[in-house]
């Protein structure tokens, strides 16, 4: 028996739909659009209740995070933020930026002296160097002003480095680790800077064991929702690092998101970053298939293949890192990759490739046309995360291979300046996440926050992908600014097709899901850079209204 109907009406509806662009009313029954159009057209479906509520906003279909991490959220349960950039927590308060050591290393004494138990570890995170007023390492020293003996484990924003004290080198015994992104001084000493999973695995297991999948707290899924749905956000996604094949953990995702009141949906990769062997990757993901829920799915397969720009670990084509021509790590080497690759491509897997700089791009481009040639495959829709320093013609490549990506635009905002400066030069810095050329090459694109690396807040990347504006207001690269439409498509059906879920959600259509997003300006209308700042004023996850502070 159908359910009741409820008709929203808005001062512009926005569908994102060619059919119907525009409209004032959308009907709703059972979660799924009946009609869109005027309260008239909306009414024919029969007996209704006119919900006015946002008569005076803007509905867009419901934004879409297309790479972010779960971690977010167990972070905030879990560990210290103290990281440089202003952040808002799941109960929405705000914890300023530390924009130094000195101010870093005094805000960890204070949660320090916090801290009853003498044995216990001091976990933070979101720490960035790049982004401090002097973008000068943490070592050792620095946190052994903290404590030289209570365990002190930082993790990056990027996620890809950690900064330690002596005693977490000590407890996890770093004199006899080798791995290559463990940095030592002059005296060989380790200087407490870990680069990439295999420098960092030792201090995570020894004090921080509590970040990499282990914890089946409810709170770590409705914190990553929470902090999403008040900037907007519908549905994100979970890129790739959880445990979600461990019975307890998926038993736990499953309440989670099974509650009334979670507020977003959740596609989740699943995980190559932690499994080692493809067959491991394949095998678990076979077996995920169809275990999730109305809020929770699974698509896609997630590699780590190098690592982060700002960290100096991304692989570069030469000429390398500004000044000194040094490259950066690889996570899956290029022969490991294609081995990877064309596993996962038989398989029929989509794969979901990490590839922040672009040797790391050009090495994925290489696997995947050589995983076509021997299997040739339709709408596989194999994409690459991040893609910064992609250029023409590894895009030309990707449209005829059907590779797509999601871009991090906000890392314009957020590192443009550092990368002009400090790691790629003036040119490549104005030609990081090249969205315009992509777009006009044919290759579909999303855009993202990849949080914990930067906040969650799609308005804000659209805003970036829109104006390419710096902190400091320099503009680098203007002809690879999008416009509000193409952003906003970015932020909604591009990130649907990405994560096959385009048939569901990413645009206003009768027969596909009633997810909306209510702004209160119309963000192709309000000067271009005015959008990150348009309030949000809820969502509407299935029909229901989810309420923001807005």
């Amino acid at each position: 028996m159908p359910g009741p109907i409820t008709i929203f009406s808005a001062r512009k509806i926005i569908t994102m739909d060619p059919a119907v662009e525009e409209a004032t009313h959308v009907a709703v029954r059972d979660g799924i659009i009946l009609e869109v159009g005027t309260l008239n057209e909306c009414a024919v479906w029969g007996d209704h209740t006119l919900d006015d509520r946002f008569g005076d906003s803007i509905l867009i279909p419901g934004l879409i995070e297309s790479h972010a991490h779960l971690l977010d959220g167990l972070l905030w349960a879990k560990a210290e933020y103290v990281g440089p950039i202003d952040r808002r927590d799941p109960s929405g308060k705000l914890h300023k930026g530390l924009a130094s050591i000195p101010a870093l290393v005094k805000r960890l004494k204070e949660v320090e002296a916090a801290i009853s138990d003498p044995t216990a570890p001091l976990v933070g995170w979101g720490v960035d160097p790049s982004l401090n007023d002097l973008p000068d390492p943490i070592t050792r020293h620095d946190l052994d002003q903290v404590s030289k003996t209570r365990p002190i484990f930082l993790l990056a924003a990027s996620c890809h480095i950690a900064y330690v004290n002596s005693a977490t080198l000590e407890l996890a015994n770093y004199a006899a680790i080798k791995a290559p992104g463990v940095l030592r001084d002059a005296s060989g000493a380790p200087t407490g800077e870990l680069q990439e999973m295999a420098a960092m695995m030792a201090a995570i297991k020894a004090v921080a064991s509590n970040l990499v999948g282990a914890s089946t707290d409810a709170e770590q899924f409705f914190n990553f929702a929470k902090v999403a749905q008040v900037r907007g956000v519908t549905t994100i996604v979970d890129g790739g690092g959880s445990t979600y094949f461990e019975p307890a953990f998926l038993q736990a995702a499953l309440a989670a998101t099974g509650s009334p009141d979670f507020p977003v949906r959740i596609v989740a990769h699943n995980n190559g970053i932690t499994v080692p062997k493809v067959e491991d990757m394949i095998e678990a993901a076979t077996m995920l298939r169809g275990k999730g829920n109305d809020k929770l799915v699974f698509q896609g397969i997630k590699i780590l293949l190098d690592g982060s720009n700002q960290g100096f670990t991304g692989r570069l084509r030469p000429p390398g890192y500004l000044r000194t021509g040094a490259n950066g790590l690889w996570n899956r080497a290029p022969e490991e990759l294609r081995r990877i690759v064309s596993a996962m491509h038989a398989a029929g897997m989509q794969i979901v490739a990490h590839c922040n700089a672009d040797q790391a791009s050009e090495a994925f481009i290489e696997a995947v046309a050589a995983a076509q040639a021997e299997k040739p495959r339709f709408d596989h829709r194999h994409f690459i995360v991040h893609g910064q320093l992609l250029n023409e013609s590894q895009l030309r490549r990707m449209a005829t291979l059907g590779i797509s990506a999601t871009l991090f635009s906000n890392h314009m905002y957020y590192w443009g300046d550092f990368h002009r400066t400090h790691t790629f030069g003036a040119f490549r810095a104005a030609a990081m996440n090249p969205a315009a050329t992509a777009l006009r090459l044919g290759v579909i694109v999303a855009a993202h926050s990849d949080t914990p690396v930067s906040p969650v807040d799609p308005l804000l990347t659209m805003w970036a992908a829109v104006n390419r504006v710096t902190t400091t207001g320099r503009v680098q690269g203007p002809r690879e600014r999008v416009s509000a439409y193409e952003g906003l498509r970015m932020m909604t059906y591009n990130a649907a097709w990405l994560l096959h879920r385009d048939h569901e959600i990413g645009s206003i259509r009768v027969g596909k899901r009633a997810d909306f997003t209510v702004l209160a300006h119309d963000p192709l209308a309000v000067e271009p850079m005015a959008i990150k700042d348009i309030p949000v004023r809820g969502t509407i996850l299935g029909g229901r209204v989810f309420p923001t502070a807005g």
